[in-house]
């Protein structure tokens, strides 16, 4: 390893382009330090620094057949630059679509086109649960609309709870079966 040392930087690209993982770990710790500190100027978040380096030494190590036109020190420089303008590009987008997302949310009234869909399909809700047979109509509508109980239906129409419970699961599935291709094609 102190034979490394003493290599000039093209020769350890020379050394890494085939393979030598010796020239590789030479080169990272010829470079490790410097870039750190040239990163930290620009972009001051340690974990940031240290995978913005562990990618570079990794696409180093993976790239290592393509040829380098230049110095070693300017392509790691140039590159770490770039990372750390990318990883502030990243950032912008990330905040500009959560201040949008924010606003959007925000933003107190539907949109039209939503406003006439919901219109459109509380029409056909009403119109299917008034095709429901009659009893079954009104136990749906007192357990959905006055919110009560299926004991307390029981009690209001003099049926039984069973009856009442098996007339809502009834209408709802009859609902769910006619209504369900209208949900698909309003949401979409």
């Amino acid at each position: 390893m102190a034979l490394y040392r003493k290599y000039t930087d093209q020769q350890l690209v020379i050394l890494l382009r085939g393979g030598d993982t010796v020239a590789f770990t030479e080169i990272h710790s010829r470079y490790y330090g410097l870039l750190y500190a040239h990163a930290y100027k620009r972009l001051p978040v340690r974990e940031e620094i240290k995978d913005i380096l562990q990618e570079l030494f990794i696409s180093l190590w993976n790239n290592r057949a393509q040829n380098f036109t230049g110095y070693l020190s300017g392509y790691l420089y140039t590159s770490v630059r770039n990372r750390i303008l990318n990883v502030y590009k990243h950032k912008k987008i990330r905040s500009d679509y959560i201040s949008s997302f924010q606003e959007f949310l925000l933003q107190a009234e539907p949109i039209a086109d939503e406003i006439l869909r919901v219109k459109e399909l509380e029409v056909l809700i009403e119109q299917e649960i008034a095709a429901l047979p009659a009893q079954m109509r009104q136990v749906f509508e007192l357990s959905r609309n006055a919110h009560l109980s299926h004991q307390e239906i029981a009690e209001k129409l003099n049926i039984s709870p069973l009856t009442v419970k098996k007339q809502v699961s009834n209408s709802l599935k009859i609902l769910r079966a006619k209504l369900g291709s209208y949900f698909y094609n309003f949401f979409l």
